[in-house]
């Protein structure tokens, strides 16, 4: 199976297809995640939604947008909120995973494949 990563972008306008794709594909979301990261001692949220498999292709999507919330412990921002009330409407409950930001790998496709391989360890996706 073929497992990747499609960026959409950082997580402001992006947010917007994601919920597109999100809404014109309720029946096949599996899981709806938030990455938690430290960039220069200030959290941040990107938003992960992994689609089930395509049946020709064996293809597994995971729409992606990266770093782009600013994320808060004592009080929710907007657009968490708007993603939690996503998870509602496909009833589906946002999982939270905390990771490294994705700068301290030299190139983005590493990264990619250091979240896949937690999301793995985790069973969000299923091993090859």
């Amino acid at each position: 199976m073929i497992q990747r990563f499609i960026e959409l972008g950082e997580g402001y306008s992006d947010l917007y297809e994601l919920e597109a794709i999100l809404r014109s594909q309720k029946d096949r979301v599996q899981h709806l995640l938030l990455f938690k990261t430290t960039i220069n001692d200030k959290e941040k949220l990107s938003v992960g939604l992994i689609l089930t498999p395509t049946t020709t292709g064996d293809f597994q999507p995971i729409y992606y947008c990266r770093e782009g919330i600013s994320f808060n412990k004592s009080q929710k921002t907007k657009r968490h909120e708007m993603i939690e009330g996503w998870a509602r409407e496909v009833g589906k409950t946002p999982h939270i995973l905390e990771v490294k930001p994705s700068h301290t790998f030299h190139e983005k496709e590493l990264y990619f494949q250091h979240l896949i391989g937690i999301l793995r360890m985790n069973r969000y996706l299923i091993g090859m």
